[in-house]
């Protein structure tokens, strides 16, 4: 039932496209490290080519993918159709964190965009996805745009990302301070 394809062809796209969630898997390269799996919504993620996706990263209470992609570069992309046909794609690559200033213009203006996660990518395959559950897509949640502005009157999401953002749970260096802390609440 699984299937490997050589790039992202116009099927593939479409139901990328279709998912309102994906989810990205990171690793650290030490056995002792912890792996991370992050789940991604809202209008984040763009396709750049037949071997070349990008997502806006949000601000979060850790910043574990982009501390495993600054170490090793891997990463994983996972697509669950949890409408219509069962479905499974995973997006497997070498990812790359683009820094403010540098990102392209490529997302709309969301709160919290902290970076942009570039990946080409190595394996790009499907299954059948006959266990994931069927679910109805209600909304996207509003709370991010509330949870910055909150931050924003309480010392600022530079200061917040300096104290949750800088190292991951194991240590590894995540966000670079001067680079992130005078970030406006969104930017891209």
């Amino acid at each position: 039932m699984a299937k490997t394809y050589p790039e992202i062809d116009a099927d593939l796209e479409r139901f990328i496209h279709a998912q309102r969630l994906f989810f990205v898997g990171s690793a650290p390269l030490s056995a002792e490290g912890h792996v991370n799996v992050s789940p991604k919504g809202l209008d984040a993620l763009r396709i750049l080519g037949p071997r070349r996706v990008a997502y806006l990263d949000l601000t979060g209470s850790g910043a574990e993918t982009i501390a495993h992609l600054r170490e090793n570069g891997r990463i994983v992309l996972m697509f669950c159709a949890f409408q219509g046909p069962p479905r499974i794609v995973r997006l497997h690559g070498r990812g790359s964190v683009i820094p403010p200033g540098e990102q392209p213009d490529l997302f709309p203006d969301l709160p919290g965009a902290r970076a942009v996660v570039e990946v080409e990518l190595d394996r790009i395959s499907d299954s059948c996805g006959y266990g994931v559950p069927l679910m109805e897509f209600v909304a996207d949640r509003p709370q991010m745009a509330a949870w910055v502005a909150k931050k924003e009157r309480s010392g600022g999401i530079g200061q917040y990302r300096d104290e949750n953002n800088s190292h991951s749970i194991d240590g590894l260096p995540a966000l670079e301070e001067s680079a992130y802390l005078s970030l406006p609440s969104s930017s891209t």
